[in-house]
């Protein structure tokens, strides 16, 4: 089934997702909060000594570190070889243009771990793409799908680009829901911290300790995450 129209599908800039991604990029896309909580969301929902594929990777894959978070392997999936190259956690990485050949680059039931970062915007064929997911998971495997409301606006779907972030995480979860076999998608707002007050100070309270230790207001924070039933539901 389709989630998005043709229409929704579409980018400002439509010329080559390869030329637009042809020189590396080596900075970081959302800001110290937003990846402390995703380091430590990975930390908390990854199994030790599972195998897990970066999509839409770069030079980091946020991971915690290897004595934190012992992984039997990581695989890296982007656009630019040399940011790929760059990383130290992959076991091998490949380079392919997602919108063009949603394929992944891994055999049925391989991995327990499946993650990609402020990415799933410049998604245009995710139908597909999740379906993929769903193939390379083994039964019980993790989904985390991160994003903030930074982007290349251009590159940024249409359907993406008219959404609040509210609206972009019931996407996401639609994406899901699309492929029968995911568990019912949990929508994650904030990560709590080392270092964060009490939560019976509030919200307001973890926004202020985090915009003085990180030195601003934080980014928007939301991860999506499922996982691929034991039996198809």
């Amino acid at each position: 089934d389709m989630v998005l129209t043709d229409e929704e599908r579409r980018k400002l800039d439509t010329g080559s997702d390869t030329s637009f991604y042809l020189f590396p990029r080596m900075v970081q896309h959302v800001d110290d909060s937003f990846l402390a909580q995703l380091t430590e969301l990975y930390r908390t929902r990854i199994r030790p000594h599972s195998d897990v594929i970066d999509l839409c990777s770069a030079f980091d894959s946020h991971l915690p570190a290897e004595k934190d978070l012992p992984l039997n392997s990581v695989v890296g999936h982007g656009m630019n070889e040399e940011e790929l190259r760059a990383n130290p956690r992959f076991s091998r990485y490949y380079v392919r243009d997602q919108n063009e050949d949603p394929r992944i680059d891994l055999p049925d039931g391989s991995v327990d771990a499946v993650i990609m970062c402020v990415s799933i915007q410049y998604m245009a064929r995710p139908e597909e793409l999740f379906q993929e997911i769903f193939r390379v998971l083994r039964p019980g495997g993790v989904v985390i799908i991160s994003f903030s409301n930074r982007m290349f606006y251009s590159k940024a779907i249409a359907k993406w680009r008219e959404l609040t972030d509210d609206g972009r995480a019931a996407l996401v979860s639609d994406y899901f829901r699309n492929v029968k076999g995911f568990t019912e998608p949990e929508v994650i707002r904030t990560v709590p911290l080392p270092g964060d007050p009490p939560r019976a100070l509030g919200s307001i309270a973890q926004q202020v300790s985090r915009a003085v230790r990180f030195g601003g207001v934080p980014d928007p924070f939301t991860a999506v995450v499922a996982h691929r039933n034991y039996k198809l539901v």
